[in-house]
């Protein structure tokens, strides 16, 4: 049995024993400002759950430091793959990297010292003001990566691409316009506070005064809604055009009697290889964000009764998954950056395996 911190102990099955009348978040201190009263209504959570989420984040942390890093560096240092459609792939690597250095670390240190955010309300609203820019940075690069990916493949050859500078010029007013996205609640429109389990902040998607419930519901449409439909727009015609691509080769290929027009069953062009990757990206993004769009949709609704600090909190932890599994995914469906990072560190072992000649090749004979 554990001793009992702040008058909450588990017994030996992880049963949940508290004071008659305890509520969420009693012994926090120094939040009353900004802490919704609505998590404060609900009976003391099992303080095991913020343990394992402060744990899931320093996981998270690690693997994000280890492949976003990995894939700015590769990605930075190997001249075939320093394109101005790759200047978005580390803009979006750099993104996920601030994300999570930003609420991992904090996060990761309040886990071992307090069960509740312990920093303060001026480090919860510095918090949740990261990642909006993270957040937004990370979305909006999305909808840029779609936009080159179909001007490249459905413009083709005629396609005016875009310029390296041009691309970083891009990337670069897309964090000013994330910084200023998330500015308001610091002037009045909005609000940030702690959120859910109360070990991370977040915007206060529960206030019911129309100042709050403006912001949320401008920014749940300007940075999910309108971008999830330009993705949908871009990578739409992205498949159409690709589609309509293989039914050509395929009537070519009839017209000159033969069975294919491609060298092998797996030739594919450089943008459709990309686009690949691209739209598992963004199937990824998705997946994540969905669920904090849904929570957060429910705050505006007012369905507050739904909204219990588990269900609100998991949402969030999800999003973090997203910061932390993009650079897999590159080294999963990428064909280029898994060859230079195999050639950088071949350590790792995803290189494929040089397959020996004849000449070099041994036959054992038996002896006589």
């Amino acid at each position: 049995m554990w001793p009992p911190p702040q008058g909450l102990y588990l017994d030996e099955w992880f049963n949940l024993y508290y004071p008659p009348g305890a509520k969420h978040g009693d012994t926090m201190k120094g939040m009353d400002d900004i802490i919704n009263p609505h998590w404060k209504q609900f009976e003391p959570q099992n303080p095991t759950i913020n343990l394992l989420v402060g744990i899931a984040f320093i996981f998270l942390l690690t693997l994000s430091i280890l492949g976003n890093g990995c894939v700015i560096y590769i990605f930075s240092k190997t001249p075939k793959l320093q394109t101005s459609s790759n200047v978005f792939v580390i803009n979006l690597a750099c993104a996920d990297l601030f994300m999570m250095v930003t609420h991992g670390l904090p996060v990761g240190i309040n886990i071992f010292q307090d069960r509740f955010w312990m920093w303060g309300p001026f480090a919860c609203k510095v918090f949740a003001f990261f990642g909006g820019i993270a957040g937004t940075t990370c979305i909006m690069t999305m909808v840029l990566i779609g936009y080159d990916r179909c001007n490249v493949i459905v413009g083709g050859l005629a396609a005016k691409r875009l310029s390296k500078n041009k691309a970083t010029l891009m990337c670069l007013i897309l964090w000013i316009y994330a910084t200023a996205s998330s500015i308001p609640p610091f002037f009045g429109w909005g609000a940030y506070g702690p959120e859910g389990l109360l070990i991370t902040c977040s915007y206060d998607y529960i206030l019911p005064d129309w100042n709050s419930r403006s912001f949320v519901l401008s920014t749940l449409i300007s940075h999910f809604c309108f971008p999830l439909v330009l993705i949908i727009w871009f990578y739409s015609r992205i498949v159409r055009a690709v589609v309509n691509h293989e039914k050509e080769l395929k009537s070519q290929a009839a017209k000159m009697g033969v069975e294919s027009l491609k060298t092998s069953t797996n030739d594919e062009s450089t943008e459709v290889k990309i686009a690949k990757v691209a739209i598992t990206h963004v199937c990824l993004w998705f997946f994540t964000w969905a669920p904090y769009a849904f929570v957060v949709f429910l705050g505006l609704l007012r369905k507050y009764h739904l909204l219990t600090p588990l269900v609100a909190g998991l949402p969030s932890l999800l999003i973090k998954t997203t910061s932390s599994m993009n650079p897999l995914v590159f080294a999963a469906s990428h064909p280029m950056y898994r060859e230079a990072l195999a050639q950088t560190f071949p350590c790792l072992g995803i290189g494929k395996k040089e397959e020996k000649s004849a000449a070099d090749s041994k036959t054992e004979v038996a002896p006589a």
